[in-house]
């Protein structure tokens, strides 16, 4: 049973993630642990996890809007793929059961832990990318298979989506960084959202929780826009990776 104190911790790690949401990305990995560690079940933890946390994606569309609009040819293209893909996704980990999902729940943490660790490389590549001169014009049809496969993984878990989002788009779509930071943006609320609106309706949503992350992660979230210029994004990405690393493999060692 939830208390008093368990309100303050996991509005604390709610907080903490939007923070870390808004400069760095990864903030799952430190809210849905704490989910767990006050005994919300796996399952549940992720379920409520992406229904709290979807204000801030939202806000971090309107905030890319004017990028977005410039590419809405595109993401009509792939938005079906990353709707259908967050649906499939959530309908996936409903079905797998308590029991099997705490038993991949480390290997999800180690795996979003990894892609988190390798996001400063995936941007350079992409920035390399876009300065090189007479590459072959990608037509955008290719993005809607890959797009389709990590919105699958977005709807099931989400921690480190981005990072394959992005990806995927500077290995399917000719564009700036710029640009393909605003089309992950969307894709990413578009996963979340059709795999939220499924869990509205799973049963598995711990709603007292969900209100007190919900608030908290918006001022998080807002507090993260503050601190944008005062905190380097890589020193706060590393120590996300150095916590989901090491609750990974404390997870593994308990079995």
């Amino acid at each position: 049973m939830i208390e008093g104190w368990d309100y303050l911790f996991i509005g604390l790690a709610a907080l903490a993630a939007g923070v870390i949401n808004a400069l760095a990305g990864g903030g799952t990995l430190i809210s849905f642990p704490v989910l767990i560690a006050i005994g919300v079940p796996s399952v549940a933890s992720n379920i409520t996890n992406t229904v709290a946390l979807l204000p801030g994606y939202l806000g971090g569309t309107f905030a890319q809007w004017s990028d977005i609009k410039s590419q809405m040819k595109r993401l009509w293209l792939i938005l079906p793929a990353s709707l259908v893909g967050g649906l499939l996704g959530g309908i996936l980990l409903v079905f797998t059961g308590e029991k099997v999902f705490r038993q991949i729940v480390p290997y999800l943490i180690l795996l979003a832990s990894l892609l988190l660790a390798v996001q400063d490389p995936v941007r350079a590549w992409l920035v390399k990318r876009a300065t090189e001169k007479g590459h072959q014009q990608v037509s955008p049809f290719w993005s809607i298979l890959p797009i389709g496969l990590a919105s699958v993984y977005g709807g099931y878990f989400g921690a480190g989506l981005s990072v394959i989002v992005l990806a995927a788009l500077g290995l399917t779509t000719d564009e700036s960084l710029t640009k393909l930071n605003a089309l992950k943006q969307a894709v990413s609320f578009s996963v979340n959202i059709a795999a939220a609106v499924f869990f509205l309706f799973s049963g598995y949503v711990v709603w007292n929780v969900v209100l007190v992350m919900a608030i908290c992660a918006l001022i998080g979230g807002w507090l993260g826009g503050k601190l944008a210029g005062a905190i380097k994004p890589s020193t706060l990405r590393w120590l996300v990776v150095s916590i989901g690393f090491i609750v990974g493999i404390i997870y593994l060692i308990r079995g």
